[in-house]
């Protein structure tokens, strides 16, 4: 049951991650919540016994610190991301990355300085009160991680009350997140000065992510967190993917009739043809349609069938009258205005070649 957590949530943020990290590659935006989910679903698929016990086949316990290490990493890009999100990104950002080198080392040096580490599975408990090294390690994860889930919830908590819609229900997730985070460090420091103060320290085994509250803590709780984190970062992606999948349904709808406007008005193509984005190209095939209509003597006030009808009777040439100019339009009205034309265009094509296939 733990495997099919961990493996699951760990899948679950490595899918989002990766999908997230090439749209930032083509968009040029997102690569900080990239980081993020692809090092926290890492850092759960090390974390599961089936992965620790083939990982320490290479050295015992691997599998704990490259679960730890990357957990801490994600908990850097995130709080980066949320800083982000508020507009305060840059401050303090040398302070959290030096933070971020001093405490990798601090678990790196620890970690390999310690003796007679477990194989397989990588509990600790037993070793606290004979080996100082590994007390080191989790006071310097616990303290790193609950400075960094503190300052993702302030940020969060700050940003949240001057927020809306999609971005205001992530920032949500990313505080629930936060306090489910801040449970577990808890129970984490709790178990450890147990373990430190025990006479004779026992390995804490557990049947299921919530078989005890401890187990709760120390497994479910860490998956729960990193659920949350994985929503909340998410959500507010979702207005500009519906955003993007409409440019791309426009661009799509547009091809024909600029394609035509474009044969018959060379000098209405653009020397750019575009950003990197799909909004930048499809404002690019816009602004060349418009000026084509412009060109064809289509006014604002055309209906679209008579529009398209007007586009598709155009001469070779155009006329010497000057056609009025397009009064101008918002954004969001001009694409339902072209995309009626573009569409009605489309239909006139379909119907006008229907006989000439008949024939």
């Amino acid at each position: 049951m733990i495997d099919i957590l961990f493996l699951g949530v760990g899948v679950f943020a490595l899918a989002i991650g990766i999908w997230r990290a090439i749209r930032a590659r083509r968009t040029g935006a997102g690569a900080g919540v990239a980081v993020s989910l692809i090092a926290l679903g890492a850092a759960f698929c090390f974390l599961s016994n089936r992965a620790q016990l083939l990982e320490s086949e290479l050295y015992p316990s691997l599998g704990r610190l490259l679960s730890n290490l990357a957990t801490m990493v994600a908990a850097y890009g995130i709080g980066l991301t949320v800083a982000e999100i508020s507009g305060t990104r840059d401050r303090g950002r040398r302070t959290r990355l030096a933070a971020l080198g001093v405490a990798l080392t601090v678990l790196v040096v620890t970690f390999f300085s310690t003796s007679g580490l477990p194989r397989g599975i990588g509990v600790f408990d037993e070793l606290y009160r004979t080996h100082p090294t590994l007390v080191v390690y989790v006071f310097t994860y616990t303290v790193y991680l609950g400075f960094a889930v503190l300052d993702i919830a302030v940020v969060a908590a700050v940003t949240v009350r001057v927020s809306g819609g999609a971005l205001r229900a992530g920032l949500a997730l990313l505080l629930l997140a936060s306090a489910v985070a801040v449970a577990y460090l808890g129970g984490k420091v709790v178990a450890t000065l147990r373990a430190v103060q025990a006479d004779h320290p026992v390995k804490a085994l557990c049947s299921g992510p919530f078989s005890t509250l401890p187990c709760a803590l120390d497994v479910g709780f860490p998956a729960v967190s990193v659920l949350l984190i994985v929503l909340g970062l998410t959500i507010p992606s979702v207005p500009g993917l519906v955003a993007a999948r409409r440019d791309a349904r426009t661009l799509r709808l547009l091809r024909p009739l600029r394609a035509h406007l474009t044969r018959r008005f060379p000098e209405i193509v653009r020397i750019d043809t575009g950003g990197r984005s799909r909004r930048e190209r499809l404002l690019t095939a816009m602004s060349e349609t418009n000026d084509g209509l412009i060109l064809a003597g289509v006014t604002p006030q055309l209906p679209a069938v008579a529009a398209a009808r007007l586009v598709r009777d155009l001469r070779d040439e155009p006329g010497e009258e000057e056609p009025p100019a397009a009064d101008g339009e918002p954004f969001a009205a001009d694409v339902a205005r072209l995309r009626a034309i573009a569409r009605a265009y489309r239909e006139q094509a379909a119907t006008d070649e229907e006989p000439s296939r008949a024939q």
